[in-house]
């Protein structure tokens, strides 16, 4: 049985960005996983919490559709094609800074490409969403001006970004700008990999009317243990 598969490798201008395929025995399954230079950004291992963000942040939408939403992040699809599971959505916008990460399910690398790029509802966009947020409202021809849900999936944590150049995006300032997509009733949702911390959910306080911090548990088969991430929700009225 392979062990190890290098499925696609591109230098970019954040670094070398690879994506293997490899069999874990601990779960006797094949595992998918990117790395960005030496650093692990994601595995279809712990796909819990990316699931969770689009459903929670959903969920939090009264509206009754159809629902015009942006994810910030494609990644390995898992937070996209569960937001494709709302019957009430109309659009999805998936915006990646990394036009290799929108080919690689072009190609149909992933398990899920096959579910996400064959949706109709479905527009990948090579885009930098902290740009766009930066922007005005329809400012990008590709993505809806008004929006009931924006889920953002690309760093860390609040504090912990993957580049320097999104960090204004976690602050006031930047919560309001990106509010401004939003329509009445709108709402933001974040993953983080940490559980949700106080300061920031202070700063969506200023900006969102509604704003709640939720821990994802799950079980992690590698440490045979328990781990947790956060999903921030925030809403307008």
């Amino acid at each position: 049985m392979l062990r190890f598969e290098e499925l696609a490798y591109a230098s970019t201008p954040m670094g070398e960005l690879t994506l293997r395929r490899r069999h874990v025995a601990a779960v006797d399954a094949d595992v998918y996983e990117v790395k960005l230079g030496e650093e692990f950004l994601m595995s279809s291992l712990f796909t819990v919490a990316e699931e969770e963000l689009a459903r929670l942040g959903l969920s939090a939408v009264e509206a009754a559709g159809p629902l015009d939403v942006v994810v910030g992040g494609l990644g390995l699809g898992y937070t996209a094609v569960t937001a494709l599971a709302d019957d009430r959505l109309g659009s999805l916008t998936v915006v990646d800074a990394l036009p290799e990460v929108i080919r690689w399910h072009q190609q149909g690398l992933l398990p899920v490409s096959g579910s996400l790029v064959g949706d109709a509802r479905t527009r990948l966009v090579h885009a930098d969403f902290f740009a766009l947020m930066r922007d005005a409202p329809g400012a990008h021809a590709d993505v809806p001006a008004e929006l009931h849900a924006i889920l953002l999936d690309v760093d860390h944590t609040p504090t912990f970004t993957l580049d320097a150049s999104h960090a204004d995006l976690y602050s006031e300032v930047g919560m309001r700008r990106l509010a401004r997509h939003l329509g009445p009733g709108g709402v933001f949702a974040l993953w983080s990999d940490d559980p949700p911390e106080e300061p920031f959910l202070a700063v969506l306080g200023e900006v969102f009317d509604v704003v709640e911090g939720h821990t994802v548990q799950f079980a992690n088969p590698l440490t045979e243990g328990m781990s947790r991430n956060g999903v921030y929700v925030a809403r307008r009225s």
